[in-house]
């Protein structure tokens, strides 16, 4: 099923959508899910981020056309970083082109949406805790990344995390076709099945560093072919079985 988590009439909701309509829920997914009976036409909403993490989990290098695109070994073990919740931005909103940055570019992510607390998690257990998956966009300012030698300020401008527009609470993640779009132009195009380490694993290799709570997101790296972003674009993450991640460059 579809989970999205949008805002009608100045209330926000969860639902699953059901063609072009949303079957309301009667509380957020992450206990259990209850439908109403009521239903809401797809294009009265304003679709909001389908999670409230308490932190953005994402991993460097996870995919084997990636690190070979970049001539490098494949890791031994899984490259985390985070980015701040104050990043999130929803599907159809504006990635902001800070001041002073010179190169702005996209990855897009298989992102993992953890269910429930998880804490030394094995990588057997780890399906219980995902609640689904959606689709992400680590912007990045790759000069100031260069720059710094390490990824936070680089990755944790504002509006510099897209994500959405929904939760997939049913599919494999492991055969999935992932693409970039940068103006209608078909710039990254691989499949989850040439990632590292899986989304199983990482759940499993997270929860053994820090504590993993409801809503929280695990993201699992980017395929080849990452390039730049101008002023004015309009970049899509489209993941097979989920849909199409839609963002503005301003």
């Amino acid at each position: 099923m579809k989970l999205v988590k949008f805002i009608y009439k100045k209330n926000t909701h969860w639902g699953i959508i059901e063609e072009e309509k949303i079957v309301l829920l009667k509380k957020p997914p992450y206990t259990s899910i209850k439908l109403t009976s009521k239903k809401i036409p797809l294009n009265k909403i304003k679709i909001l981020p389908p999670a409230n993490p308490s932190k953005i989990v994402l991993v460097g290098l996870n995919y084997k056309d990636h690190a070979k695109e970049l001539n490098m070994p494949l890791p031994k073990e899984p490259i985390i970083f985070l980015k701040p919740p104050t990043s999130l931005i929803a599907h159809q909103e504006n990635i902001i082109y800070p001041k002073g940055i010179k190169r702005l570019d996209y990855e897009a992510e298989l992102a993992i949406v953890i269910k429930k607390k998880a804490k030394n998690v094995s990588v057997k257990e780890a399906k219980d805790y995902i609640l689904g998956y959606t689709c992400l966009n680590d912007i990045t300012a790759r000069d100031l990344q260069k720059k710094d030698g390490q990824w936070t300020r680089a990755k944790s401008f504002d509006t510099f995390c897209p994500l959405g527009p929904c939760i997939v609470t049913d599919i494999n993640p492991m055969n999935l076709k992932i693409q970039t779009f940068v103006n209608g132009v078909l710039k990254q195009d691989s499949s989850t099945s040439n990632i590292i380490f899986s989304p199983f694993y990482l759940v499993s290799f997270i929860s053994k560093i820090m504590t993993l709570l409801p809503q929280d997101i695990i993201s699992t790296g980017t395929p080849s072919f990452v390039g730049s972003l101008k002023r004015n674009d309009t970049v899509e993450v489209v993941i097979e079985k989920i849909g199409v991640l839609k963002n503005y460059v301003k």
